[in-house]
């Protein structure tokens, strides 16, 4: 073992896959939304609607092809940085990886021909119909890829003889517990977090000037969208909460604070730790009793359970909070948003609501990053839980410094240069002069 290339390794994975959940995130999410946005615009028959899906498609190739980018460095890594861990286990992932590869084949194969036949359909429902295997693939390409990681967290379907697994069952370690939690959740806040971020997009020209209508039709859809979304994922988190405390309960004690097995155990927030001494800290009565069993006096495992070198690091509670937090935040402004147009209110076309808005873009983002990191340093010091712990998983090149480096180079200029070609797309069309050249291509259309 060589500890200074596990650190690096663990170092390097990090990196990769915080700058790739980004990516991937709004890959899964923004199809969804241009496939509604395009409903909606064919069935009001409202072009506004069918721009919004034709613009937020050409800004979404950018994604994906960074996507694709730094979805192969991490498969490149997984055999560089992790070789015992794919000598152990790859016959098992390899499945869910090829199916995700399959699925993503999908998503390219018909987001092409989607985009090369606007207006070329006299029907143009049928259009719209290419959109499905899009939304689809890219939805099917999170659930594929998620899968893996919820058979590390919880492997199954193989027996373990003399260090190497046997009598392997594909579908089954497919099929592990971790898979409906972590799959759904996954998915709806890949769709929230798209939602927000394309709505601090419309605030955002909103506030610099903008009056045009094409801006608050979207914005509309997608606060509404938006709430639906993290209400769902409020939900999830909840069937999360039980799945940790049933099957990962060190994970949930240790987001928690929760040292020692009780019962009718207190939700802790904020806070910071003096040994094993919470203070500063916000406590639910009862609320992880409840969160944990759906019975306030609920026994809940403590740490106190658990040996000291299996116990997660104890400032994933930070990550927790941060997720937890920023997603009630999110309802909240979506909430009222839905409730003020309902009701009228003057405050949800301020520029303060506005700003709130812009906001909640960065934020969701946040959010899915403290999200992905309270998954994967939640796990430790497993990387294949109960069976190899990360240290044993790593490789033991002294080389890993140097491709940190090198990948942290590559990264810094694919998020400055997909930057700047997204603000150049957009700034140079702008929504009113796409508008007008639109209806001078069919002014002569119909001449």
């Amino acid at each position: 073992m060589n500890d200074s290339a596990v650190m690096w390794s663990r170092a390097l994975t990090e990196l990769t896959l915080s700058f790739h959940i980004v990516y991937a995130t709004i890959g899964v999410g923004i199809p969804l939304m241009i496939m509604i946005a395009q409903w909606v615009g064919l069935k009001n028959n409202d072009e506004h609607y069918l721009l919004l899906a034709r613009r937020w498609a050409r800004g979404f190739v950018i994604t994906v092809a960074i996507g694709v980018v730094t979805g192969t460095a991490i498969g490149l890594q997984l055999s560089l940085l992790w070789p015992n861990f794919m000598e152990l286990a790859g016959q098992v992932i390899a499945l869910p990886l090829f199916m995700e590869t399959f699925a993503f084949f999908v998503e390219a194969i018909f987001l092409g021909l989607y985009l090369y036949t606007w207006d070329r359909f006299k029907n143009p429902k049928r259009h719209l119909l290419l959109l499905v295997p899009v939304a689809i693939g890219a939805s099917m390409s999170a659930v594929f890829i998620t899968i893996v990681n919820a058979f590390m967290n919880a492997p199954q379907g193989f027996d373990l003889v003399d260090g190497e697994l046997v009598n392997i069952q594909p579908v089954l370690a497919m099929l592990n517990p971790a898979m409906p939690t972590k799959v759904a959740h996954v998915l709806v806040t890949s769709y929230m977090t798209s939602a927000f971020l394309l709505a601090s997009i419309a605030a955002y020209r909103m506030l610099r000037g903008s009056k045009h209508v094409y801006h608050k039709k979207a914005l509309h859809l997608l606060l509404k969208l938006g709430l639906v979304f993290s209400l769902a994922a409020l939900i999830v988190g909840d069937f999360s909460g039980k799945y940790l405390a049933e099957y990962q309960p060190e994970k949930l004690a240790a987001a928690e604070w929760h040292f020692e097995t009780k019962e009718d155990a207190s939700l802790v927030l904020f806070g910071v730790l003096d040994g094993e001494e919470v203070k500063y800290a916000i406590k639910v009565p009862y609320a992880l009793s409840v969160l944990a069993h759906n019975n306030p006096f609920a026994e809940v495992k403590g740490l106190d359970q658990f040996p000291e070198d299996e116990q997660p690091p104890l400032y994933i509670h930070y990550l927790f909070d941060i997720m937890v937090v920023i997603g009630t935040l999110l309802i909240v402004v979506a909430a009222i948003y839905v409730l003020g147009k309902w009701r009228g209110w003057k405050f949800i076309s301020s520029k303060s609501f506005k700003r709130i808005v812009v906001a909640g873009g960065p934020l969701s983002l946040i959010a899915v990053e403290a999200g992905w990191w309270f998954a994967e340093v939640g796990r430790q010091p497993w990387i294949l839980r109960g069976y190899m712990k990360t240290a044993e998983g790593a490789t033991t090149s002294g080389q890993v410094d140097t491709m940190l480096i090198l990948f942290a180079g590559l990264y810094i200029v694919l998020a400055v240069g997909s930057i700047i070609v997204l603000i150049r797309m957009f700034r140079n069309n702008p929504i009113e002069r796409e508008i007008e050249e639109h209806q001078q291509v069919e002014g002569c259309a119909g001449q």
